[in-house]
């Protein structure tokens, strides 16, 4: 049956309109409550090219609790979008995790397997110092363990060219803009468009030799 009274359509509407209301809310008391509790754990912080995409990808992985799409590493204080690259910052995703589930170790093998780390001019289709990629170590700890994993790598000769990616000291961490956190989830058609025509999951593919995205 049809549905064409104006009174019955709106009805409908409105019921609709206040179930989403309702997960929404929901949604928005629950990552709330994780934000507060995400405190409490260490965080990594990698610079691979969009944040968006870095923000997807580790937010498919098992232990992690929060990502924050932000900048680093430039000389100014309180980047935006768009100064950040005229300052020197790269785009950056700082990962919150819990050791327990995962280790720093895993994290850095993920992150790795999940770009193209012989690329010293930006990421993909992507172009530019802002985009190229680093590990920002926020202890000596941490530095070995990268560099370790970057010379099992470099030994293995598995990559199609040297590893370029930085091994740098963690600078100040600055948040992006609203609109770019979860954009994967907000604007799923526009990113999987980008993420499709960029490439990313191809070179991905190829420079791996088919083993990336593990």
């Amino acid at each position: 049956m049809k549905l064409t009274h104006p009174f019955s359509i709106a009805m409908i509407a409105g019921l609709i309109a206040a179930i989403a209301s309702i997960f929404l809310h929901a949604g928005a008391q629950g990552k709330a409550a994780t934000q507060a509790g995400a405190e409490e754990f260490p965080s990594a912080i990698f610079a691979g090219g969009c944040f968006w995409c870095v923000e997807a990808d580790f937010d498919k992985l098992d232990g992690v609790i929060e990502t924050t799409s932000g900048y680093t590493g430039g000389t100014s204080v309180n980047p935006t979008y768009k100064t950040h690259s005229k300052q020197g910052h790269l785009e950056a995703v700082k990962v919150v995790y819990d050791p327990d589930l995962v280790s720093y170790d895993e994290l850095v093998d993920f992150f790795v397997h999940h770009i193209d780390p012989t690329d010293a001019g930006g990421q993909f289709c992507d172009r530019g110092y802002s985009y190229t990629t680093a590990i920002f170590y926020q202890s000596e700890q941490e530095r070995i363990t990268v560099e370790a994993q970057f010379a099992q790598i470099e030994a293995s000769q598995v990559l199609p060219g040297p590893l370029v990616t930085k091994v740098t000291e963690a600078a100040p961490f600055y948040a992006a803009e609203g609109y770019h956190q979860d954009y994967y989830l907000k604007n799923a058609t526009r990113y999987n468009f980008y993420r499709r025509s960029c490439g990313r999951d191809r070179r991905i593919d190829d420079v791996w030799g088919g083993k990336g995205q593990s």
